[in-house]
């Protein structure tokens, strides 16, 4: 699937779980969502920052696709979009599949894939039970279905509707790693 589109967009002034739904986001280019607590060209999530302060932040923008929520109230867990942290829901898109560097154009935004959010106790205590269906051994590995992690190429506003189109990488897929 090369083409999705916005479900949602998300932010959160603080350092909070979950995000507050929004008409509209603006991406700045190298920093993320303007506003939000994890926007920023130096790692901005509270845990890194405690370890170094001065890594950069390859964590600048959340998606997360909704095709996630559809399996997860199967499993009895009824989760609104911008709820995990996620600052753009998408739907119609494989974002767990890509590569990293492979890039998403949403309308004058491109965002870089850097890599998958490497779900955390957090979400055990948002909701009990949910950790296991996040992140899970499976033939061997470890899967994390969390969303991905990317940083802004350009700039611009993302709104509910917008396309959502992939431009792989050049050369061979990179599979993606926690970041």
């Amino acid at each position: 699937m090369n083409r999705g589109h916005v479900e949602a967009v998300h932010l959160a002034a603080e350092h909070e779980f979950s995000k507050a739904t929004r008409d509209s986001i603006e991406i700045v280019a190298g920093i993320g969502v303007r506003g939000d607590a994890h926007a920023g060209e130096k790692v901005q999530h509270l845990s890194r920052v405690r370890v170094d302060p001065s890594q950069p932040n390859f964590r600048q923008v959340h998606l997360i696709p909704c095709e996630l929520f559809d399996e997860l109230r199967e499993r009895g867990f009824a989760l609104l979009p911008g709820q995990l942290g996620e600052n753009i829901s998408t739907r119609g898109i494989d974002l767990l599949r890509l590569g990293r560097d492979d890039k998403l154009r949403i309308g004058d935004v491109v965002l870089r894939v850097t890599g998958l959010r490497n779900p955390c106790a957090q979400i055990e205590a948002f909701k009990p039970g949910l950790l296991k269906h996040l992140v899970f051994q499976e033939k061997g590995q470890v899967v994390r279905k969390a969303g991905i992690m990317t940083t802004a190429v350009t700039g611009g506003i993302v709104r509910a509707g917008d396309t959502i189109l992939l431009e792989r990488a050049s050369g061979e897929r990179i599979p993606l790693d926690r970041v």
